[in-house]
């Protein structure tokens, strides 16, 4: 377990919103008890002033209350105040926020015409070159202060100005330095902020707020909980806003899903006073996503729960992931708990919906009938239903009963904790199994709550009730144990948002590669568009497609680029081949 003094949260059981200082970025409030804010990315060229105004203005008339818009280099970055004029000039006033990576310079110029700018400290001036080296105390310290050399500047800027910043660390651009120490760690992503953080201050700057983004939701969750965790023992002036964000989440239903799952945990105890959710679609699709996520939270729904009183510490460590230790059960023949692959439980009546197709429906099969199941379910506050489960001699699946005004994640952290760890979970989306009407918020709170709990490690089978459409819930249940990464059926991609930094269509690249390896279940392919983060991430893919160079892609086994600059046409061509070479590729199966 993670020391003791290590606390994110207040309380695990019952939602408090953590209390930060408020950070101004133009006339928009973040934290501070104001609202939770939601935020995108320009698409458009940043040389491409036109396009750039058109596409915010967009943004903002759907309800984006922050607009980030890439700053490459110096020269780039001039051509933010003709799109903040042009901006202006339409009557929105929507911040602007530069994303600098890799160029001090350009930051110095964004700065002028921006009210906040993001810089990332695993690149900002810390080298990244993947290089092995060990640091001896007096070579890190001439590092940092090279590093403090470089970002001093801009912080008295910033303050000359007016302007906020975000120190947003990202889990695959950590600095040669801080890999070499701290390794690519959620621990060394806090440490590389901080260093930044400290600097910040010592210059008597405030107006900041921090980010811990990586694509996989379990690094992404844990670097958010120990950045709070370390800011609380730094002292009570240390309480800065958080902007939450899983990066690289990729299109469609798995993108939302992934996004969910990381954002929707973090802010269902507390953490977060603005959310971006990164798709690899056009920019506008992003913001009702956000929107459906904060909305809880900023209409104050959670004070309309149960509380739970007198509830025991959890059972796990939240800094620490391991998957409960809950023995075997087999019920119809499909094994559930001892380490065994999760299980997606449907009811009889979506199982009849579908029975006549069910060899049809692929990877999304139903498994068990939760009618037949022989589940307990009880309310985790019930001694008397949770000591006659503990005295049980064998052990027997047990779930939250329906009906209960509980959260969800609380109340099975609560059972979780009361149950001896021989007994395995059953995971409901909902206590209210009729649902919504709206598809994409049924998804959205099932991502939560369900991926929420396994990324903890509670759960050892699923059942999501809140969609009615029996297809779609199976297809949710499943997509959540993917992107939660506990059962992977299907190809996994990593797929950045589209930017101003991108060197090919995303969008369009991302679906051609989906088409000809979707069926090569468990290999993770990473699309990225350029190199900020693509090096980084690759470590956690078998293989990598990234911008190099305009219509040049670089090919990635892990996070070694392999081969260079090969035609934009050819290359999805030569990562079948290079998949092959790996000999983990198979032909796809011919349908029946």
């Amino acid at each position: 377990m993670s020391s003791p003094l290590l606390r994110y949260c207040p309380d695990l059981y019952n939602y408090q919103r953590r209390e930060t200082r408020p950070v101004m970025v133009g006339k928009v409030q973040i934290g501070g008890g104001a609202p939770v804010v939601v935020q995108s990315m320009l698409t458009s060229d940043t040389r491409d002033a036109a396009a750039c105004v058109k596409e915010a203005l967009g943004l903002a008339e759907a309800g984006c209350q922050i607009v980030r818009v890439t700053a490459q280099t110096r020269v780039i970055a001039e051509n933010l105040q003709h799109i903040r004029d042009g901006i202006r000039a339409a009557g929105c006033d929507v911040p602007l926020v530069a994303d600098i990576h890799f160029k001090p310079d350009a930051a110095m110029e964004a700065v002028k015409w921006v009210e906040k700018v993001r810089v990332n400290p695993g690149n900002y001036a810390d080298k990244k070159k993947f290089a092995v080296k060990e640091y001896t105390d007096d070579e890190y310290a001439a590092e940092v202060a090279y590093m403090e050399e470089q970002f001093v500047p801009l912080v008295k800027e910033c303050i000359r100005l007016g302007r906020a910043m975000r120190i947003g660390t990202n889990h695959g651009s950590l600095s040669d330095r801080i890999m070499n120490r701290y390794g690519d760690t959620p621990l060394g992503m806090v440490e590389s902020a901080l260093e930044f953080a400290r600097i910040a201050r010592s210059q008597g700057y405030h107006n900041f707020l921090f980010s811990m983004k990586a694509s996989n939701p379990k690094v992404m969750i844990e670097a958010y909980r120990l950045l709070v965790a370390h800011l609380d023992q730094q002292g009570s002036d240390w309480n800065y806003p958080i902007h939450l964000g899983v990066t690289e989440a990729g299109d469609g239903e798995d993108g939302r899903i992934k996004s969910a799952i990381g954002i929707g945990s973090l802010l269902a105890d507390g953490i977060g006073d603005t959310v971006r959710v990164s798709l690899t679609e056009d920019a506008i699709f992003e913001i009702p996503v956000a929107q459906q996520l904060v909305k809880p939270y900023n209409e104050g729904l959670p004070a309309k729960n149960e509380r739970i009183q007198n509830a025991p510490p959890v059972s796990y460590d939240p800094f620490d992931y391991q998957r409960r230790a809950s023995q075997l059960v087999t019920i119809n023949g499909i094994k559930a708990g001892g380490g065994e692959t999760v299980p997606v439980f449907t009811t009889r009546q979506k199982w009849d919906a579908v029975a006549h197709k069910i060899d049809k429906l692929g990877d999304y099969k139903p498994e068990v009938v939760i009618e037949d199941s022989g589940v307990t379910e009880l309310d985790p506050r019930d001694d008397s239903a949770v000591a006659e489960i503990n005295a049980s001699a064998e052990p027997r699946l047990v779930a939250v009963k329906d009906g209960l005004t509980l959260p969800v994640i609380a109340a099975y952290r609560l059972l979780a904790a009361r149950l001896q760890p021989r007994h395995p979970i059953l995971l409901k989306d909902t206590f209210q199994p009729s649902g919504s009407d709206d598809f994409t918020e049924n998804l959205l709170v099932a991502a939560t709550n369900i991926g929420s709990l396994l990324c903890d490690g509670i759960g050892d089978a699923v059942i999501v009730n809140g969609e009615p459409a029996p297809g779609q819930s199976l297809r949710i249940s499943y997509n959540i144990l993917q992107a939660a990464g506990v059962r992977i059926f299907k190809t996994d991609y990593v797929a950045c948002p589209s930017c101003g930094r991108t060197l090919f269509n995303l969008q369009t690249t991302t679906q051609k590669i989906r088409a000809a390896t979707g069926h090569l279940k468990g290999v993770r392919i990473a699309v990225m568009g350029c190199i900020v983060n693509g090096p980084g991430e690759m470590a956690d893919a078998d293989f990598g497609y990234v911008g190099g160079a305009p219509d040049k892609i670089n090919l990635y086994v892990g996070k070694t680029a392999v081969k260079f600059n090969i035609p934009e046409e050819e290359a999805v061509e030569r990562l079948i081949d290079l998949i092959k070479e790996h000999n983990r590729w198979f032909d796809a199966p011919v349908p029946a």
